[in-house]
């Protein structure tokens, strides 16, 4: 066989294999949402507190800063969902799927379903990512699962995938919602009779929650305050203000300490034990679980005006030295101690127990927990918080006040300890919802219970028992 003649062109040498495809790494939003959803998943990590930091670090600003904190947020929130639509393009579970792979479907599906970006940019990016990651293979499964969630908006795979609405109304508003459906069933619970507005509980979830502050009671009005940082003055608490927006940390008035960051829920809190009715109130108030202390500073500031002095007692070093920051210039003594044996003497006035718990009432603030937390966890938190009812009622002295606080709507977390302490304690449960005003829509009574949809705050749960 001759070789070309003159002016013929020679052909090309076969390839060893097919040519490699130029691919391109994550753009600098997206690879730190993706790199924060494996902090999350792989570590415990939060959300809201990794990203922030991770942003600072490489320097992310601006729209980017913001795409990348959609993209984080929003991929963490409706995690269940996205992994049901995800197990049904790739016909299979996805628990069986890598976990970095998984990340990376997610973020990629929830850009598909739940952003604007165009899908051909989601699934390319996402495509990519996963053959530097892994290998071509592994780009082409993406690839596969990615084009054929792309073919169906949201509707359409909840349509086929969620729950039955009229045989299971609450497990469809969860599938929808994207909430475990055991969370669906434990907010319903806590409705009673309200339950019809469940979808609006679960969809208050998905809502980015304003940033409220706190005037310290004694160094600014909430007037004075709102008019510092462009503000506006609380709905209900004498002492919130509402923050149009911007980073709270730099502003001079919670940097000097006269506001704290502070969700209008937990200032209603502290308010109300100060209300409570004690005859001969002495000035002996306790906080007993009082980590990171806003409430702890808010009761600390409202003492001062009496003449009270606020105990607070937390377990967690790292926890009581936020205390002791929060409540800088405030007469407040703090404890480092487990409050079901602080080794205090009895005869508190007013004994605040704000206690551990889920935190299901805040899960608009923290993205992931939803899926972190299991209904494992309501048992052992239930024991803990009845043990701290307990030594409260056994350090107040009788005619003062305890009043049981939690961030959760969980009925085993609220009613459940207070029912407890009922047959347990030589106490007598007092109506909290006079303790709560100006707030209505407040339940039957005689506890407290506030809601995101219905109040702006977090679900917050308050019952006030008065010692025998």
């Amino acid at each position: 066989m001759t070789g070309p003649q003159r002016g013929q062109r020679r052909p090309q040498r076969p390839q060893d294999g097919p040519r490699k495809l130029r691919r391109k790494p994550l753009d600098p939003a997206r690879r730190a949402a993706f790199d924060v959803l494996q902090a999350v998943s792989q570590r415990d990590a939060y959300a809201n507190l990794a990203l922030p930091a991770l942003l600072a670090e490489r320097g992310i600003t601006g729209r980017d800063a913001a795409f990348a904190t959609e993209l984080t947020y929003g991929t963490c929130r409706v995690r269940g969902l996205l992994d049901a639509i995800i197990g049904a393009a790739a016909q299979r579970k996805p628990e069986t799927i890598d976990p970095v792979l998984l990340d990376l479907l997610r973020l990629g599906s929830y850009q598909l379903l739940r952003t604007r970006v165009e899908p051909h940019a989601a699934v390319s990016t996402t495509v990519d990512q996963a053959a530097l990651e892994f290998d071509s293979a592994r780009g082409g499964f993406v690839n596969g699962v990615l084009r054929t969630i792309s073919a169906r908006d949201e509707q359409s795979w909840t349509a086929e995938l969620a729950p039955n609405a009229d045989s299971d109304p609450i497990g469809h508003a969860a599938f929808v919602r994207a909430h475990p459906r055991w969370i669906a069933q434990a907010f319903a619970d806590a409705l009673g009779a309200a339950a019809g507005e469940l979808d609006a509980v679960l969809a208050g979830d998905d809502e980015r929650p304003r940033v409220h502050l706190a005037a310290r009671p004694g160094a600014l009005t909430a007037a004075e305050l709102a008019a510092a940082v462009d503000g506006e003055v609380g709905r209900y608490s004498p002492y919130a203000v509402y923050l149009p927006g911007g980073d709270p940390g730099k502003l001079d008035a919670v940097r000097a300490g006269q506001a704290l960051v502070q969700d209008e829920g937990s200032q209603l809190v502290a308010r109300a034990l100060t209300m409570a009715p004690v005859d001969g109130d002495t000035g002996r108030w306790l906080d007993l679980c009082a980590g990171p202390g806003g409430k702890t500073a808010l009761l600390a500031a409202l003492g001062a005006q009496v003449g009270a002095r606020v105990t607070a007692v937390e377990q967690a070093p790292h926890r009581a030295a936020l205390v002791a920051e929060n409540t800088r210039g405030l007469d407040v003594e703090v404890l480092t101690a487990d409050g079901r044996d602080s080794g205090l003497q009895p005869g508190f006035d007013r004994v605040l127990v704000d206690a551990p718990c889920t935190g299901l009432g805040a899960l608009r603030r923290r993205p992931e927990a939803r899926w972190r937390r299991q209904p494992a966890d309501i048992p052992v938190l239930a024991k803990l918080q009845r043990e701290l009812l307990g030594a409260a009622i056994g350090l107040t002295r009788p005619g003062g006040v305890v009043l049981y606080a939690t961030c959760s709507p969980h009925l085993a977390e609220t009613v459940g300890v207070v029912a407890d302490a009922l047959r347990r304690h030589p106490v007598r449960a007092l109506d909290t919802r006079e303790l709560f005003a100006p707030v209505e829509a407040l339940g039957d009574g005689p506890h407290v219970q506030l809601w995101p949809h219905r109040h702006g705050t977090d679900a917050m749960f308050a019952a006030a028992l008065q010692v025998i």
